[in-house]
């Protein structure tokens, strides 16, 4: 059984991160990535620390042409983290939605992810890998991207997985903008930084073999975030389709800024099985994964492997 912790939020990075930290391979989460027929990311995991606490750093950098304002808390927030007041142009990305409170990303549509430099707590990591394959910063549509989760070196679990979570993204995006699912083409979930999220969560998943996923809130801040369309409220639209949508509960902090991503809210409905923990449990495994954006929070999501204690 997994707990996942989100008192912090919960976005793709994150969620990957607490992963790793809690067991899953990093060599089958590389293996998955490298297979990917995307280019433009590399991958960097390290430690960080958070609130002075140790913890798993995941980052899916992007090269310049794939580059977004995911942790330009500036750009996100307007100067002194004041709400932003549109400029003349408002740069693509929704990353600026995966990553949850201290971490988190983003977005207006489903990400989370990180950006080639150092977070305030946290260390440069040493590069990863690249990608050379197909090279787009078009908008995908849901068959795109399921066609590129259906080409990656997973297991058929992990693909069903990450199949559930961009359908439920998708869904979520067609009822925020008034289309149809097959109609929604948007730049976040196609980016190449949600894909990358999406499909590590959903291998480390797989590699740890879970069957029961306990999720008993989604804690969210408050105010407003600039994404690919405008400054719009937090939680952002589609993060209030998928909690409407799959009754997931929400708890709104006094904190502002964006907790919970598309991705990271996506990712919990896909796999969610349960909402409350067994009254005694025994702790297999802890997994801490940071967030990379500075709120006044932990800015941590952890996640524990734990058993039902019947004795």
């Amino acid at each position: 059984m997994l707990y996942l912790e989100c008192s912090s939020g919960i976005s793709g990075d994150m969620t990957v991160a607490a992963l790793l930290d809690a067991g899953a391979s990093e060599d089958v989460l590389r293996r998955a990535l490298d297979s990917l027929p995307v280019e433009g990311f590399s991958v960097q995991v390290g430690r960080v620390k958070k609130s002075g606490l140790d913890a798993c750093d995941f980052a899916v950098l992007l090269d310049e042409e794939h580059e977004n304002h995911d942790h330009d808390m500036a750009y996100l927030h307007g100067p002194a983290g004041e709400p932003p007041h549109g400029h003349g142009h408002v740069h693509g990305h929704d990353r600026a939605h995966d990553h949850a409170s201290g971490g988190v990303s983003p977005n207006d549509h489903a990400r989370g992810h990180s950006h080639p430099h150092a977070h305030e707590d946290e260390s440069p990591h040493a590069p990863a890998h690249d990608h050379a394959r197909i090279r787009s910063h078009e908008h995908r549509g849901l068959p795109e991207i399921l066609a590129i989760i259906e080409a990656a070196d997973m297991s058929e679990r992990a693909k069903a997985t990450a199949r559930r979570v961009f359908q439920v993204l998708a869904e979520a995006e067609a009822a925020a903008h008034g289309v149809g699912v097959d109609e929604v083409h948007f730049h976040e979930v196609g980016a190449v930084d949600s894909i990358a999220d999406v499909v590590a969560a959903a291998v480390c998943l797989d590699d740890l073999d879970v069957t029961d996923v306990v999720v008993p809130v989604l804690c969210e801040g408050q105010g407003t975030v600039r994404c690919q369309h405008g400054v719009i409220p937090v939680p952002v639209p589609a993060v209030v389709n998928v909690a409407a949508a799959h009754g997931i509960p929400l708890r709104i902090l006094d904190v502002q800024g964006e907790l919970v991503t598309p991705t990271g809210a996506a990712l919990v409905a896909a796999v969610r099985t349960r909402s409350r923990l067994p009254e005694r449990f025994v702790v297999e495994r802890v997994g801490v994964g940071a967030g990379k954006r500075a709120y006044d929070t932990p800015g941590i999501l952890r996640a524990l492997v734990v058993h039902e204690d019947t004795e």
